[in-house]
């Protein structure tokens, strides 16, 4: 059973264990509604915070399930409740559990002196931050250590993926750059001199270690990023080939000067993780590079976006990013004092 299966990485997840031989349910808000599945896979209507809809749908028992949307301890408490009807668990985390061993992680970001200072690249045995329900980080953490507590009646894979792409986000960065150009901006600006390096993650390749851990269940930690991070003008510059434009980029030294300049994976110190472990305990091989995993992006993208502002098209990215496209600021800096 797949929770979250209308989800970015939950469609890819779907059809990648559909294709290697799995009966597959694919549970989400929506049923059916929620995406185009080969014929085999069954979908059903469930609402994560439904205890009693998860049990029942779980019914006298499945091999595995795969949890996109699990936050915090109580939500590990309902699989771990349900350990004897379940084989073993693949659960999405996130690499911003990790803290740089001083204190500061993604929460403390804003903070004066607050900026992690991480190890390149990050392996999975590096400090997180404590458990608790305070941010997001904070309650992965407690999702994971609860159902790792649990590992001798629930064997769980927890994957900590980085900077999510592909289609279906809630969060969708490349907009960053597909909007620009198709509002025809062909002038950007770039904090860090565009060197800014935060891991990304392709939905099918996270997809694929689901596949991996499926087929080898047990009690494990491993990152889910991408064979290699690009830089931000490394991504401007895929996105814009797949566009087929050209622009100028514009680069400061230094942070943004307010809006302008920031991206969202403007970073002034890498965060970049070590895929080691997944290649040595799952045989992982990436399926898709950044720039390969592109086109799709960028044409669902192009797609959701029309006809209708930005804001509305993805509420989420407009909430953690509300100033991404202050063209304002922009041709306020282009001109001068």
């Amino acid at each position: 059973m797949v929770i979250g299966a209308g989800g970015q990485i939950g469609r890819p997840a779907v059809q990648a264990l559909a294709r290697d031989g799995w009966e597959v349910t694919a549970a989400s808000r929506g049923g059916g509604r929620d995406g185009n599945w080969p014929g085999e896979v069954r979908t059903r209507r469930l609402d994560r915070e439904d205890d009693a809809a998860l049990g029942a749908l779980i019914g006298d028992g499945c091999d595995l399930v795969v949890d996109m949307v699990a936050y915090g301890a109580r939500h590990a408490r309902q699989l771990t409740g349900l350990a004897d009807r379940i084989g073993a668990a693949v659960v999405v985390s996130t690499v911003s559990v990790y803290e740089d061993g001083e204190g500061r992680g993604f929460d403390t970001m804003g903070e004066p002196d607050g900026l992690p200072r991480y190890p390149v690249p990050i392996a999975e045995d590096q400090v997180t931050v404590a458990p608790g329900d305070a941010t997001y980080s904070t309650g992965k953490v407690a999702l994971e250590r609860e159902l790792l507590s649990a590992a001798d009646r629930l064997p769980t894979t927890v994957l900590r993926p980085g900077a999510i792409h592909g289609p279906y986000s809630p969060l969708p960065r490349e907009l960053y750059f597909v909007k620009r150009n198709l509002d025809g901006r062909r002038r950007r600006v770039l904090a860090f001199r565009g060197e800014s390096l935060f891991h990304t993650s392709a939905a099918r390749n996270i997809a694929e270690l689901i596949r991996l851990a499926a087929a080898r269940p047990g009690s494990r930690v491993l990152n889910a990023c991408d064979p290699r991070p690009s830089t931000v003008s490394e991504i401007g510059a895929a996105v814009d080939a797949v566009m087929g434009v050209e622009t100028e980029t514009v680069l400061l030294d230094g942070p943004a000067r307010a809006s302008v300049g920031s991206s969202p994976w403007s970073v002034e110190l890498p965060v970049v993780c070590d895929m080691s472990a997944a290649e040595r305990e799952l045989d992982y091989r990436p399926v898709v590079t950044y720039p390969d995993s592109l086109p799709e992006t960028v044409e669902w993208l192009t797609r959701r976006l029309s006809g209708q502002d930005w804001r509305e098209a993805f509420p989420t990215l407009a909430r953690v990013y509300p100033d991404l496209f202050d063209y304002a600021a922009e041709d306020a800096w282009f001109a001068g004092p």
